[in-house]
């Protein structure tokens, strides 16, 4: 109950505050080149969907009468080629819809909308009552 209303507080506290810097310049902090590429790096590692889809890959294709360092030689490069892939690709994607997803970030009007529906949200959470509790 307490985490819920911590939830929704800090929902809450964005929302106002989107709303109050919506019409500010959206400010980007200078970084080394480095650091973007090792912290989405990182992030990629360490999600526990990504580790979960690749435990889930490898359990398909695993086969347990042939030993494992056989299939790794297989299986590992295999994963990483189509990973790879997938991050070039939506990367590519992601430079050429860049201009216009600016756009939308710096539009007054949408980040009022985010800033609203996250106030909304926030106050839905906290009045909500958990599944089974009357």
């Amino acid at each position: 109950m307490v985490a819920k209303l911590i939830g929704a507080g800090f929902l809450i506290i964005l929302g106002v505050r989107g709303w109050i810097t919506a019409n500010q310049p959206v400010r980007a902090k200078e970084q080394p080149r480095g650091s973007l590429y090792w912290r989405a790096f990182m992030i990629a590692t360490i999600n526990p969907k990504s580790v979960a889809g690749y435990l889930a890959a490898f359990s398909q294709f695993v086969q347990p009468d042939v030993p494992i360092g056989a299939q790794m030689w297989v299986i590992l490069p295999t994963a990483l080629t189509i990973t790879a892939l997938s991050y070039v690709t939506y990367t590519a994607l992601g430079a050429g819809l860049g201009r216009a997803a600016l756009g939308a970030v710096f539009n007054v009007w949408l980040r009022r909308v985010m800033a609203v529906l996250f106030i909304v949200y926030g106050v839905l959470l906290g009045a909500s009552t958990p599944i089974g509790e009357n």
